[in-house]
């Protein structure tokens, strides 16, 4: 299994403070929450990847 760069996932770079972490975890996390998506595997799927990164 190749090993996943959780700060590309995120969309930001490497050297990112706490705080762009966290603001930008929240809004991929509200974009794909499913609740939000019912239904769509593939919004659920990027929702726990984004939750494994943050």
């Amino acid at each position: 299994m190749a090993k996943e760069d959780y700060y590309a996932l995120l969309g930001v770079k490497k050297t990112a403070g706490d705080a762009e972490l966290k603001s930008a975890y929240r809004k991929l996390a509200k974009q794909y929450h499913p609740d939000v998506n019912p239904g769509d595997a593939t919004a659920e799927l990027k929702f726990k990847n984004v939750s494994e990164a943050y």
